[in-house]
């Protein structure tokens, strides 16, 4: 078990989150029905029907008919004795915590204990000193001015001429009075310039709350001592504090009969002592304490905490329900918790539900009835599934976490993240991340697997909607994680790729179309690329009512005059004298210095081969999957690239992809769940468009992951702006220097105080001190010198190119982050195999 900062189940390899350990053995199964993958909308997609099973209905409710089984799942997460592990996982304590830290179970790292500067014991000894000699030279009269203060705000007629000397009791009962003003102002002007409070805080801090009442009890007792020194019988004499009050009352009354009257007495002295127990009582916390022992001697003993650092009622009791009067839904899902019928991802889907509805009461009305009927099972995703087949990393749905790491307990590294647990959510993906690290850095296997793990899962509450895009053998997961499965240039592959994403609007598939084709092709103007296709897919589909496949859009940009003609010939007279007036723009600009056709025609020859043939609507048997649907529904699909011989085509299904999601994430900014596309191996996917459209994808709840080994394998020109518009960025161990030079660029620079020491060689005018000089040298061997200490702040780079390729251990990352409500963290060093 790992503690450095937090805690956590006990097996963090396997998840942290409990998952139910299946159904009672006297189920009995229940009949299964279909669950699609994905809802109904075009294009249509593969409905696998759910596994055969039940779920025992709970005390309150009959057993809901056709609902797919929990997963079979050893819990993950320990509680109390008797309790499910779900309830322990769900009751746990979140505390907020700083950006990218591991919330579950976190506990900040203990403040160090602070020192007082011996300056400080100085500065509190210096104000005493001068204040017992201001006490003693106006005790003895030697203070200046003193009896020109005391003539003037008195009158002459109490005094001998031109002295302080008193003729009656009035001038008696004066100088009393100036001693207990000039004793308290002397008092507060010690303590204030001294900082007595604050350093006895200091130390009284430390000790526990009856300690330091009894410390605070025991100061006022010893001042009380000397306040009462005549009424309590001690030998020494009394402050000033109960004469000068006294003489203040009997000079205001004209007598000594109030004072002497024992109806003003005890009430001076009690005011009195609650004027010198007040600031004790302070310092003490009396008041506090007071309330811990008014609640425990209350009925019952328990104390009753002024200030709860939680709910009131844990989550397992699914308070945000009974807050809306919803007690018999809260009461059987409280029910399946305990029963072990309800793993994480069907508590986050229900709590997603729920916050949904709070501005629909039709919604929460049928919410609450799904609930009643199926209880865990309410909502569950199109597919059937509650839980991925397995799990690898460690996540917290609650909050949508998953821990990649911990953070190194650096010298750059604020305290607060020192030991703490790494961790992703769709609020920093929602920024896009970049990381860059060479083969064997372990991008894949701590970084992208987990993400895309917590995707899938996330999806499952219909949060999320993720592709992943990699080599065939890129460990993203099995096949059974995800709804969609497209294996391009695989046989057996069951779903195909929409080349056009689903568009009606040529010039839309023209646009990304070309971003994929020759978006990385410099001298040819992405534009211009998209007019050419928009002149060609807009007449074909006006002829055949769909857009062409890979061969035959090759033959139309080769541009046969045959081919074109014909295509020519099958528009209709009426109705399509754009499309017209398209194609024959295009036949006048065949040939000509600025036709990009023939370009268009050779990059598009990597994907116009034999083991694509039935691939992109060009197969029979076609079962075409639109991006567009991500979009739309929180689905999970894995699209593996060919390998093999087939590199070029990779990267241009790269660049087609994430032109294609950055298309269909246009206008969605009201969208309920969050779009990801991950692409493993970003290697050619990136254009000066795509690398524009990044910041676009924040405000429409979309993101991207994008995965480098160097930074080489994007255009020079693009290293900037792609380091802008990315709110994540992650330099893996091993970087080049070329590649550090420009993370270093993009984190920029902080200020830091600097402290030079300087050795300057003595050199003596007097033949003594040089003489003196000579023997020292003599005999210590060096040169008698001085030294200049000079500190001073400047601005260096956070972390410097040559620190990113030499000073990050192996299995360590440099990782900056940003959260869309704008929050950021420097970068800071991260071990990923913490």
């Amino acid at each position: 078990m790992e503690t450095d900062g937090t805690f956590e189940s006990r097996d963090t390899r396997k998840g942290a989150v409990p998952r139910p350990a299946g159904p009672p053995p006297d189920s009995a199964p229940a009949a299964s029905r279909a669950h699609p993958r994905v809802p109904p909308t075009p294009p249509a997609y593969e409905v696998r029907p759910a596994a055969p099973g039940s779920v025992p209905a709970p005390p309150s409710a009959p057993p809901p008919p056709n609902v797919p089984p929990p997963p079979s799942r050893a819990p993950g997460v320990t509680g109390a004795p008797g309790s499910s592990p779900v309830v322990a996982w769900l009751d746990a304590p979140r505390p907020k915590a700083g950006l990218g830290i591991w919330r579950f179970r976190h506990v900040p790292p203990p403040e160090a204990p602070t020192r007082l500067a011996p300056v400080t014991f100085v500065g509190m000894l210096i104000p005493a000193a001068v204040g017992l000699i201001i006490w003693s030279a106006w005790r003895s009269n030697t203070l200046p001015y003193a009896d020109l203060l005391l003539r003037t705000l008195t009158p002459n007629d109490w005094w001998y001429a031109l002295t302080t000397s008193p003729k009656d009791w009035e001038g008696v009962a004066a100088h009393s009075v100036f001693d207990g003003a000039l004793f308290l102002a002397l008092v507060w002007g010690v303590g204030a310039l001294g900082s007595w409070g604050r350093v006895t805080r200091h130390y009284l801090d430390r000790c526990r709350p009856a300690v330091r009442a009894a410390l605070a009890g025991a100061g006022a007792l010893i001042v009380l001592a000397f306040v009462f020194s005549e009424t309590l019988g001690l030998g020494w004499p009394p402050l000033p504090v109960v004469d000068p009050v006294a003489c203040l009352a009997a000079l205001v009354t004209g007598g000594w009969d109030v004072p002497k009257s024992p109806f003003f007495v005890y009430p001076m002295r009690a005011l009195i002592t609650a004027a010198v127990v007040w600031p004790f009582a302070r310092v003490g916390e009396w008041p506090s304490l007071f309330r811990q022992w008014r609640a425990r001697s209350a009925p019952g003993g328990a104390p009753v905490p002024t200030a709860p650092a939680g709910p009131v009622t844990p989550r397992s009791q699914w308070p945000e329900l009974r807050g809306a009067g919803e007690h018999a839904a809260a009461d059987l899902l409280a029910g399946e918790l305990v029963a072990g019928r309800m793993n994480d991802v069907d508590c986050a889907r229900v709590r997603r539900g729920w916050r949904k509805s709070d501005q629909d009461a039709k919604r929460r009305t049928a919410l609450v009835d799904t609930l009643l009927r199926q209880g865990a099972a309410a909502g569950a995703h199109p597919s059937g599934d509650r839980d991925l087949p397995s799990r690898a990393a460690t996540h917290d749905l609650l909050l949508g976490q998953v821990r990649v790491g911990r953070w190194a307990a650096a010298e750059r590294t604020p305290k607060a993240y020192h030991g703490a647990g790494l961790a992703l959510d769709p609020g920093l993906l929602g920024t896009s991340l970049l990381a860059v690290g060479p083969s064997g850095a372990g991008k894949t296997r701590s970084l992208v697997a987990p993400v895309v793990e917590s995707l899938t899962l996330q999806a499952l509450t219909g949060a999320v909607a993720v592709v992943a895009v990699g080599a065939a053998g890129a460990p993203l997961g099995p096949d059974e994680a995800y709804d969609v499965v497209i294996r391009l240039g695989d046989p057996s592959s069951r779903y195909d790729l929409d080349l056009y994403a689903g568009a009606t609007d040529p010039d839309e598939a023209a646009g990304f179309l070309a971003e994929g084709l020759v978006g990385d092709v410099e001298g040819v103007e992405t534009r211009r690329a998209a007019t050419v296709l928009a002149q060609l897919i807009g007449p074909y589909r006006a002829a055949y009512g769909r857009f062409p496949t890979v061969p035959v859009l090759r033959e139309l940009l080769e541009a046969r005059p045959e081919i074109l003609e014909a295509l020519l010939d099958l528009l209709p007279n009426d109705g399509a004298h754009a499309m017209r007036r398209e194609l024959e723009s295009r036949m006048r600009q065949v040939g000509t210095a600025t036709d990009v056709g023939p370009v268009l025609a050779d990059r598009l020859t990597a994907l116009d081969r034999p083991v694509f043939a039935e691939f992109f609507g060009g197969g029979r048997d076609v079962r075409p999957f639109s991006l567009r649907a991500v979009a739309q529904h929180p689905m999970r699909v894995r699209v593996s690239l060919p390998d093999g011989g087939h590199e070029e085509a990779g990267r241009l299904l790269n660049r087609l992809l994430l032109a294609q999601f950055q298309q269909v994430t246009r206008d969605r900014a009201g969208s309920g769940h969050f779009a990801c596309l991950v692409l493993d191996d970003a290697a050619g996917a990136l254009t000066p468009g795509t690398v524009r459209a990044f910041q676009r994808l924040r405000p429409q709840n979309a993101g991207v992951v994008l995965a480098l080994r160097t930074l080489a394998e994007v255009p020079e020109a693009l290293h900037g702006p792609l380091l802008a518009g990315v709110g994540c960025r992650m330099a893996f161990a091993g970087l080049p220097t070329w590649d550090g030079r420009a993370f270093a660029e993009a984190w920029g620079t902080e200020r830091v105080e600097t402290t030079e020491v300087a050795h300057h060689t003595v050199f003596a005018d007097q033949p003594m001190t040089r003489a003196f000089h000579a023997l020292r040298k003599l005999v210590t061997g060096k040169a008698v010198t001085t030294e200049a200490v000079t500190v001073r702040e400047v601005e260096r780079q956070r972390w410097s190119a040559s620190d990113l390729a030499h000073a990050v251990p192996p299995g360590h990352a440099v990782l900056s982050l940003t959260h869309v409500r704008g929050e950021h963290t420097p970068p800071l060093l991260v071990e990923l195999r913490g």
